[in-house]
């Protein structure tokens, strides 16, 4: 019966001049599927063939066994550590297919001391290979974090800086997800400090940028602006990926439309569609998204249907666009009940997206005054409880919003509430006198006011 055992290897060589004490040790270690009692003889030669066996095999248990007794082998010749760099690949990607997070985990503990042989940039490569196939496997957030702590401190110790500061970039990220937003901001304090000393700008867009989300989430709006403004300025003194500047433009647009200014919103975010689109981002549905929230937003609702249907948005039919047109077909009714049958039918895409959610009263309070003001429009006096009933909504919450609109001047009225009636006034006209009246006093005063300056002057 087949077990999974770890095993070290240590190879140690002394040197053959007369005399000499110094010795070289070399350890492996590795983790397999092995035979009782035929452990020593069960790793396989690190070849290409090796790796077309694992590629064979009928089941991907076979295969990741394959794999394992491949990198048990105690080689360490450049081609050994080539074939086995592409085992580990193919590995990580087969234990993320199988959902296997905590033998990813234990295979990054596994690989320490093969990573002393290889070169620092291919450490770097993989460590981050194996945590994003983590990552792609639900439900694994708190394994992520402890996993990157893990790393972190292995990498203090190993004093791979370069590696450290992606891996803790890495894990800011994670615990702002987490809403461990202290943690998380005590965190990247430290590590903006240290990179703008080292000055890699790739890394500082990246960390500045999520320091713009951290702040951003604790609604510290100058905060969040003056991270993404540092971002925007290390990212135009170097070549940036197109997704990261998709991911720049997102967050521009989100920042934006947070301070009502829609337009441009809509601009960064139709920046930010075009990127990812063009790279098949799955974050190119939410630009989308965002792009048609805008649109409503700025009463443009129509558009909502044009944008759904054009070529680009016909890739991306589904439940998000679906949640934002049946708001938009809500909002050009003027419907609120279709609002809140948007609301219940659409939750998940409305209600739990943090950056819709946080629009959704702003959209409900406007619903709910186009509505009003589309069930008054006939009256010059009307009962509140009449309102009420058309609009199904309490009377007290009818009555408090009009006297908000009121106040607001949405439309001239007064609320009569000893006969709990709403008085509607027509617009009044303004009388073009009374500016021209002021315009004439204003120009007199000066005139005045000169001649008394000569008049000084020549008594002078």
């Amino acid at each position: 019966m087949g077990i999974c055992a770890l095993l070290l290897f240590t190879i140690s060589f002394r040197c053959s001049r007369q005399g000499c004490k110094c010795q070289m040790n070399f350890h492996f270690a590795g983790i397999g599927y092995f035979k009782a009692f035929t452990m020593s003889t069960s790793y396989l030669p690190a070849t290409t063939d090796s790796i077309a066996q694992a590629l064979e095999a009928k089941n991907p248990s076979d295969a990741i066994s394959i794999l394992y007794r491949i990198l048990e082998n105690p080689s360490s010749s450049p081609e050994s550590l080539r074939i086995k760099e592409q085992a580990i690949t193919n590995l990580s990607d087969l234990l993320r297919q199988e959902n296997r997070a905590e033998e990813l985990r234990s295979l990054l503990t596994l690989l320490r001391p093969f990573f002393a042989l290889i070169p620092k940039a291919k450490t770097a490569k993989i460590v981050r290979g194996i945590i994003d196939a983590v990552a792609k496997i639900p439900g694994t957030s708190d394994l992520q974090i402890s996993l990157c702590k893990e790393m972190v401190q292995w990498t203090r110790a190993e004093k791979r800086t370069f590696l450290r500061q992606r891996v803790e970039a890495r894990l800011a990220a994670l615990l702002m997800e987490n809403k461990e937003y202290s943690e998380a901001l005590n965190l990247l304090s430290g590590l903006i400090k240290e990179v703008r000393r080292l000055d890699d700008k790739l890394l500082l867009v990246d960390i500045d940028l999520l320091e713009s989300k951290l702040h951003f989430s604790l609604r510290n709006l100058p905060k969040a602006k003056a991270a993404l403004t540092a971002a925007r300025t290390a990212a135009n003194a170097i070549y940036v990926p197109p997704a990261q500047q998709g991911t720049i433009d997102l967050q521009s647009g989100i920042l934006h439309a947070e301070e009502k200014d829609y337009k441009t919103a809509y601009s960064y975010f139709f920046e930010a569609f075009e990127a990812f689109n063009a790279l098949e981002d799955p974050r190119a549905v939410f630009s989308l998204k965002y792009m048609l929230l805008c649109k409503i937003m700025v009463s443009q609702a129509d558009d909502v249907a044009g944008i759904i249907s054009s070529k680009a948005g016909l890739q991306y039919v589904g439940p998000e666009l679906d949640a934002m047109k049946a708001v938009a077909d809500a909002h050009a009714k003027r419907s609120l009940k279709l609002f809140e049958t948007a609301l219940r039918d659409f939750k998940a895409q409305l209600e739990e997206d943090p950056i819709v959610h946080r629009h959704l009263s702003s959209l409900y309070d406007t619903l709910l005054e186009q509505n009003l003001c589309r069930l008054i429009e006939p009256f010059s006096r009307v009962e509140i409880a009449h309102i009420a009933d058309l609009i199904e909504l309490s009377v007290d919450h009818v009555e408090k919003k009009l006297s908000q609109m009121i106040l607001d001047k949405k439309f001239a009225g007064t609320l009569d509430q000893g006969a709990g009636c709403l008085v509607i006034f027509d617009e009044p006209k303004t009388d073009a006198i009374y500016p021209a009246t002021l315009e004439t006093i204003s120009n007199v005063g000066k005139v005045v006011d000169s001649l008394y300056v000569r008049s000084a002057k020549i008594m002078a």
